[in-house]
């Protein structure tokens, strides 16, 4: 099964059901388009539509559904990278305050004056 023999780490540490979401997207995108950078893209598209990546784990998201701006593109526009990726931040699924309090815990230096989209960026860049 090589989706469980390439399994990340954070997924390693994260829920049963976010590890078998990747693996079975994974085994299923390397049947379509070959072992490499597609079928981990795919498979984490598809994590990423309900789980959301705090810290160093993966934990289920409030509600499914796209959680950054190019999770929202499709086909040749998500493969061209249209629209911005924040690393499994939920940016949609936060409410400001949310991310802010999370920006918080994380020590975040200027999370006072970030928009929404400044405070997703920065819990990114902390959590890689």
């Amino acid at each position: 099964m090589p989706g469980q023999e390439s399994l990340p780490g954070t997924l390693r540490r994260s829920p049963k059901k976010a590890q078998e979401t990747w693996i079975k997207t994974h085994d299923s995108a390397v049947e379509s388009y070959g072992d490499g950078e597609r079928a981990h893209r795919t498979a984490f598209k598809s994590l990423k539509h309900s789980f959301e990546k705090v810290e160093d784990r993966w934990v289920a998201k409030k509600q499914k559904g796209p959680s950054d701006p190019r999770s929202e593109h499709r086909g040749k526009a998500a493969r061209d990278g249209r629209g911005e990726a924040l690393g499994g931040v939920d940016l949609f699924g936060h409410t400001k305050a949310e991310l802010y309090e999370r920006a918080k815990r994380l020590d975040v230096k200027g999370r006072s004056t970030m928009d929404k989209l400044e405070l997703a960026r920065a819990i990114d860049r902390k959590q890689s």
